[in-house]
């Protein structure tokens, strides 16, 4: 770690140094005493996990994120609850020199909880292609698969293959949302992924869901949560497909659903990406516009850091939309899990609208 100083020589905190990255020094403490070990990151652990007991039920939400980043003034450290297992994602080379306090200390707080084994996902290059890697760190070993809970409702994670460290979590409370607007209604999911729209959707009472991923392996995963939850898999539908040609095919057929979610991946990966990320929002806002149902609901979403809100936002007006009976009704982010420092606006990354 090193004392960070401005042009005026005054020391502004301690913070660890990454010279390769785009963000080269990650502060964590103003007091320039500060030392990085297993006690202060024990300390910082166990306030992280104290501040999420306030606003989850454990007993019913069994898939979390315990430690967010910058959100918890742990830069560079991601680690998510599944069930008894903690996978953890470091960003940038600095931070892994300290890996080895940072596994004692999830041990020493994450034994008491039930937690059976830490386990580390990194990026592993072979030949031309990248794959994530699931390395244990301490404890059982991991299963490929394990079963949680999100609200009561029960879900499937690949902890193996999935992305991420095997789910998103960020959207929890905004898949609760979309099960309680879905009763009696057709729905869509965009971009669906493991199916935690779906799943969601399905249990809330609509009468269909159609869930649509280029990726076909997570539509196996999705399954076998409908099974997990007991939902059939009838009327339901799995589509593996391109989502920008399924819709373009859909409206040729004149298909409408009352409910549609657009989840996409994140399209703005830097600043200068930005504007072409701007125009594919809009073009797939107004494609999923026109595959709505009158009367109908359209959530949208972006998990873009470099994209606003208000740039989001106009994303979806009425020229985007190419229609003029839509309105923004509520306006959501990541859940209380994924807290954000004020004066860390690039945290504030996970926009869900809801129009009607």
């Amino acid at each position: 770690m090193r004392v960070v100083r401005g042009p005026d020589g005054d020391a502004c905190g301690v913070a660890v140094i990454d010279p390769d990255s785009p963000l080269a020094a990650r502060i964590w403490s103003p007091d320039p005493s500060f030392r990085l070990d297993v006690a202060s990151l024990r300390a910082r652990l166990e306030a992280a996990i104290a501040r999420r007991s306030v606003f989850l039920d454990e007993a019913r939400t069994t898939a979390l994120r315990w430690v967010h980043g910058e959100g918890d003034r742990m830069p560079g450290v991601v680690v998510d609850r599944y069930a008894d297992v903690l996978v953890l994602r470091l960003d940038g080379a600095g931070i892994a020199q300290h890996l080895p306090d940072l596994v004692q200390a999830l041990e020493a707080v994450a034994r008491p909880r039930g937690i059976r084994s830490i386990a580390l996902r990194s990026t592993a290059r072979g030949g031309d292609a990248e794959a994530e890697k699931l390395s244990l760190l301490w404890g059982e070993p991991t299963p490929d698969e394990i079963r949680v809970e999100e609200h009561g409702v029960p879900f499937v994670v690949d902890l193996a293959r999935g992305q991420k460290t095997g789910a998103f979590l960020d959207q929890r409370e905004n898949r609760r949302r979309v099960g309680a607007l879905a009763r009696g209604r057709r729905v869509l999911n965009l971009f669906s992924y493991a199916g935690g729209f779906s799943i969601h959707a399905a249990l809330g009472g609509a009468t269909s869901v159609t869930s649509v991923d280029v990726a076909a392996k997570a539509h196996v995963t999705a399954q076998k949560s409908f099974r997990a939850a007991g939902v059939p898999l009838e009327p339901h539908a799995f589509v593996a497909a391109d989502v920008f040609r399924y819709l373009e095919q859909a409206r040729a057929r004149g298909e409408r659903w009352d409910l549609v979610i657009s989840d996409p991946p994140n399209m703005a990966p830097n600043e200068q990406s930005r504007p072409r990320a701007l125009s594919a929002y809009r073009k797939l806002h107004g494609a999923c516009a026109a595959v709505l149902s009158e009367g109908g609901i359209f959530c949208a979403a972006s998990c873009s850091s470099h994209v606003g809100l208000e740039d989001f936002l106009s994303t979806l007006d009425d020229a985007a939309l190419g229609r003029a009976d839509l309105r923004i009704l509520e306006i959501a982010g990541a859940g209380p899990d994924h807290p954000v420092l004020p004066g860390f606006p690039e945290g504030r990354y996970l926009e869900f609208c809801v129009l009607a």
